[in-house]
């Protein structure tokens, strides 16, 4: 019994520290200052988790149709995508260098994650990232597909295929 007293003691002894912490300004929210390691860990794990419990979509069509991912390619470009991200051959806006997290380059990220994941990203967002909702904006959803279809084949992407895929006729 003491022990279960001296656990639900330290507990609320934690609650009100990082109430203190939290709530009285102390931690710092500017971008130009590095997460603390846990919560750092904490972000990455709930996102990841998240994702993976929320990406249930499946492809209405087939992503594996290379002129899905070379409308997706378009798409990727005319929404803004490249910006954020780059592509093969572009570079990130400056302005990404001050953005925490950090956007990551999605020919390292398509590898381990799903067509319905890509797709749930695109069309939902990430909280506390910078990462928009496409879905809110009203983008159809057959072209967030065709995003998906183009991350996913993103590490296979030359710069001079991404280039003759996204030149305008």
């Amino acid at each position: 019994m003491r022990l279960l007293a001296l656990i639900g003691g330290l507990a609320i002894v934690a609650s009100i520290a990082a109430a203190i912490f939290f709530l009285g300004g102390r931690y710092n929210v500017a971008a130009t200052s590095e997460e603390p390691s846990l919560v750092n860990w904490m972000l990455v794990y709930v996102r990841a988790a998240s994702i993976e419990r929320h990406a249930t979509d499946q492809p209405p069509i087939s992503l594996d149709d290379p002129q899905v991912a070379q409308t997706g390619a378009r798409a990727f470009v005319a929404r803004g995508c490249i910006t954020c991200h780059g592509g093969p051959g572009v570079k990130w806006a400056k302005f990404t260098e001050g953005m925490r997290p950090y956007p990551p380059d999605l020919k390292d990220v398509a590898p381990e994650r799903t067509a319905g994941q890509i797709f749930f990203v695109a069309k939902n967002g990430i909280k506390m990232t910078g990462m928009p909702s496409f879905g809110s904006i009203d983008v159809p959803d057959d072209e967030l597909w065709a995003i998906a279809a183009f991350v996913k084949k993103l590490p296979s992407v030359s710069e001079a295929d991404f280039k003759t895929w996204t030149a305008t006729p």
